[in-house]
This record gives structure tokens, C-alpha cells and sequence, in this order.
């Protein structure tokens, strides 16, 4: 078969404002602002990103308006090679337009966003045709109908579905949650999915005979993942250890590199490996998109990471 896209995505996209300060304010309080910058951002946009530029072949076929943020969102998107042929264009809806304060004393961030105008998957968008002509499905939360749609059509044609879900407050979600079969979370919201605060027993839960793997990730914890070919058994992968300087979009870089990984056939383990060294590197850069790395600079770093595993390793052994 002919694959026109590695990665589809239909979801959210944003414009991101992103102003850096010492520390975050309190009430009543002035700060100053040491930098401001402009950048696109949200779940899928930005992964479609980290997609693109480790390799994939992605398109975006979501809904965008003829304002100035949708015009900037598509121009970053055609910049990155990301296909926006199939983007509907509709002339009221725009992107999410976020403000992101990051406190640079702390190395987080805070997020106020508006939805005013902004449009999720559309419940007839794109054909069934460019669905299943992707190696891989990628969806979020952020219209639900259009998501469920998608997600049954990619199911039939034996396409993967890989999901960044955050919110599940809409009547449809656990639909749409029982036609993921990559299904990757944080674990805050898998805590509020399962009840269950201990990422460990939280995944045992997300995990389905209908999933190939859930993974839920935790920053510098590492994330754990149960999968398919070994049901009940939860395993662990470590963060890798970075100087941190801004880990705004580190897990929607996570999922793009895991999709990548995923269309080019790699297995599980090193999947979460590429994804853990790619959001890893973002986090030792400013910005959401401005610091995803390219497929060769995540390669050198995990040869590296290995070679110094090795060391150590054998430095043990010396010891015994």
C-alpha cells in the first residue's frame, strides 16, 4: 500500500505567547518581563511538529479560519513540511490563543488560554480516503465527534491510533478512549481517569486487551508503560537526566516522537526511549516548538547515553 502521511492529525492547535519572568507574580504584583516570544503551539499542533522535524511525513487536516493566528499557525506548519491541503477552512474559527508565563526559577510554566473561535476535529473531516492513506492516526480531546469518527475509520483500515488526552468532561470521551490503542497520558490526568495516584497502578488500569500499550509519563520520573506483549507486567523507563531551562510542550514532543517512531516501525522499548530523549532535549530549551530536536541530534544523544551506560556499567564491574 501507499502511504501519503506517517502521521495524520486532526486536533488542537494554538498560537502560544510565551513571556519569560524571574519568578511567577504574585497578586497585586509587578514583574518584569525578561523576553516574549511567538510561537505555535498545542497537543497536536505541536506534535505534528516534533513529527515533522524528527523525520515523519505529517499533515494537519483540523479547521482554521482566515485571521491573522490561523495564518501564522499555517505558515509555521508549511515551514516545518507539515501538509495543510487538507485543513478546512471555515472564516470564524482560529486557533487557541494561549499566554504562557514560564518562571525561570523554577523551570515552569502557566498556561491561560482561550478557546474563543477555536474549532476541534470536524464530525465529517477529512475523508475517509486521507485517514486511511496514514500510517498513523493522531488525536486529542478537542472535538470529540470528529475524533470518534476518525478514530472507527482508522480502526477498520488497521491503522494505529496514538491519542494526547487531557480533559474528559464530554459525554463522548470514553468512546473515543476505547478506540486508542496508544493511549499516552501524564499523570495527573491518569490519576484523574483511574482514581489511582501511583503511575505504577494507574497504568495497570489504563491497559486493555483492546490497546497496544498505555503508557503514562511523569517528567523526571520517567514514565511507565504496560503493553500487549507482556499484559499485567508494568514497566519503568527512566528520564534522562538534562539541565532543565523550560519543559513547556516536553510531553506533546513525547507523543509526536513516539508517533514517528511508531510509523517508522521501531519497537516499543526503543520507542519510549526516542520519545524520552526527545522531550528530554526540548526540556534543555526555550520555547514549545523552538526546541525540538532533529532525528539526528536524538540519535547522537542516545548514542551517547548508551556509551556512558556502558561506562558505568563497566566501572561496576570493576568494583565487584
Amino acid at each position: 500500500m501507499t502511504w501519503e502521511y506517517d502521521v495524520l492529525g486532526l486536533g488542537c492547535v494554538a498560537i502560544d505567547d510565551l513571556l519569560y519572568v524571574e519568578s511567577y507574580p504574585a497578586a497585586d504584583s509587578k514583574v518584569r518581563v525578561r523576553r516574549r516570544q511567538r510561537q505555535c503551539g498545542g497537543l497536536t499542533g505541536t506534535a505534528l511538529v516534533a513529527a515533522a522535524r524528527l523525520g515523519a511525513r505529517a499533515a494537519f487536516a483540523g479547521v482554521l479560519g482566515d485571521d491573522e493566528l490561523s495564518k501564522f499557525v499555517l505558515d509555521r506548519f508549511r515551514a516545518e513540511g507539515i501538509d495543510v491541503c487538507h485543513v478546512r477552512r471555515q472564516p470564524d474559527a482560529r486557533p487557541i490563543h494561549s499566554t504562557i508565563i514560564v518562571d525561570e526559577s523554577t523551570k515552569t510554566r502557566t498556561i491561560f488560554y482561550s478557546l474563543e473561535g477555536a474549532s476541534g476535529a470536524e464530525p465529517d473531516w477529512p475523508s475517509e480516503e486521507v485517514i486511511g492513506g496514514s500510517r498513523v492516526l493522531y488525536v486529542d480531546h478537542f472535538g470529540i465527534e470528529g475524533m470518534t469518527r476518525a478514530a472507527e475509520i482508522a480502526r477498520r483500515h488497521g491503522i494505529p491510533v496514538v491519542a494526547d488526552l487531557e480533559r474528559n468532561e464530554h459525554p463522548g470521551f470514553s468512546g473515543l478512549l476505547d478506540l486508542v490503542d496508544h493511549l499516552i497520558v501524564s499523570a495527573d490526568f491518569a490519576a484523574r481517569l483511574t482514581g489511582v495516584a501511583a503511575p505504577d497502578e494507574a497504568v495497570l488500569r489504563l491497559w486493555s486487551s483492546k490497546r497496544d500499550v498505555a503508557v503514562v509519563t511523569c517528567g523526571e520520573r520517567g514514565c511507565w508503560y504496560v503493553a500487549s506483549d507482556a499484559p499485567g507486567v508494568v514497566r519503568h523507563h527512566p528520564a534522562f537526566r538534562v539541565d532543565v531551562v523550560d519543559t513547556t510542550g516536553c510531553g506533546d514532543v513525547f507523543h509526536g516522537a513516539y508517533a514517528s517512531a511508531l510509523a517508522r516501525g521501531v519497537d516499543l522499548p526503543s520507542r519510549i526511549r526516542f520519545a524520552s530523549a526527545a522531550a528530554a532535549i526540548k526540556a534543555t530549551k526555550r520555547g514549545g516548538q523552538a526546541g525540538i530536536p532533529t532525528r539526528p541530534v536524538v540519535e547522537q544523544f542516545l548514542s551517547t547515553q548508551k556509551a556512558a551506560e556502558g561506562l558505568s556499567s563497566e566501572r561496576g564491574n570493576e568494583r565487584s
